[in-house]
């Protein structure tokens, strides 16, 4: 399998791969190896392949309610000849995890992990309102995440059933309160914030630790879910080649309801309760445009809690999970090596 923008071609063994670390991004290879039936070097061969060409990255990052992010979804409108510079600007920005154009390319969506409010306020009251060719912002502040994060996304089904239960972790420690990250375990999210499959030596170092230091901390902060690997890859090269966000109106009786129905659809990455009138989002992936009118009338049409829905078909992803995208290569952004936090 190509897609239309990568050379790179994915057979079922490199597919098995991906999810496998969709599963687990730090799992060893050579447990990734024993599930699938191959040797250590074939799983080591087949991701530095796929990673040297930019088509995959596990990245650990934050959970952000957990450490105190001020996390908004923001809609700013350009006028049409600054979209993409606006847009290509944000993603460069450390305080901006996703990045998308929409619409007819006058509209751009993206997510912000301030570390502060007054740092949350200085972007959307001062810095974007005094961009001139910006001509509207709406922002909304995520209150609950129902998918994405450390909820992968089940878009990628190749592994049986008993595979992934042989790769599963077991489900971090239940709802508590903020954790408060040092500067060991920043550094630390520094390097993992680009490589989340860094070795202990290369944390420690960064970290100022032990290895076996190093290898503790980041076991408790993964087991108190203060952080999560989360596996990036071109949906085109699944033969997923249409994405569009839908923001949606529920009662708010029924957030919980819809946030759940959506956590079963393999066609949703992402979903979250929001700020606003339109107080539900999703990013929704499919093959083609077909796929996404059956998902509409079909999977959406079929919750009765959804009173009002806006399809916005993604035109150019300038930035996924804080890694920019140039084609269908991720890169990392200037200045890469500490996390937003």
């Amino acid at each position: 399998m190509k897609s239309q923008e990568s050379d790179v071609d994915l057979d079922d063994l490199d597919r098995a791969i991906v999810q496998a670390l969709m599963v687990d991004g730090r799992a060893a290879f050579s447990r990734i190896a024993e599930v699938l039936g191959v040797s250590d070097q074939t799983v080591i061969r087949r991701y530095r392949r796929l990673r040297t060409a930019g088509v995959l990255r596990v990245l650990g990052l934050p959970v952000g309610h957990r450490v105190g992010l001020y996390e908004s979804w923001l809609r700013i409108q350009c006028t049409p000849d600054a979209a993409v510079a606006v847009a290509d600007a944000l993603a460069r920005r450390p305080d901006i995890a996703w990045v998308t154009l929409v619409a007819g390319g006058t509209e751009i969506h993206c997510v912000t992990r301030a570390r502060t409010k007054q740092d949350r306020d200085a972007l959307l009251l001062q810095k974007l309102p005094g961009t001139r060719r910006v001509t509207g912002i709406s922002a909304f502040s995520i209150l609950r995440m129902y998918i994405g994060g450390p909820r992968r996304w089940g878009g990628v089904d190749v592994l049986t059933a008993e595979q992934l239960a042989a790769l599963e972790r077991p489900a971090p420690a239940g709802p508590g309160g903020r954790i408060e990250l040092d500067e060991a375990e920043l550094a630390m999210l520094g390097v993992l914030g680009t490589d989340g499959r860094a070795g202990y030596p290369e944390l420690a170092r960064a970290a100022g630790l032990s290895e076996s230091t190093a290898r503790r901390r980041l076991d408790q902060l993964r087991d108190a879910g203060a952080i999560y690997f989360d596996m990036e890859v071109d949906p085109a090269l699944f033969g997923f080649r249409t994405q569009a966000l839908l923001l949606a109106t529920v009662a708010p009786a029924d957030l919980a309801t819809v946030g759940a129905a959506l956590n079963t659809h393999p066609e949703v990455p992402f979903a979250a309760a929001i700020t606003g009138a339109a107080n539900l989002v999703a990013v929704v992936i499919c093959r083609d445009n077909d796929a996404l009118y059956e998902y509409l009338t079909e999977r959406i049409g079929a919750l009765p809690q959804v009173r009002q829905v806006e399809l916005i078909t993604v035109i150019r992803t300038v930035k996924r999970a804080g890694m920019l995208v140039d084609g269908s290569r991720l890169v990392d952004p200037p200045g890469a090596g500490r996390p937003e936090v």
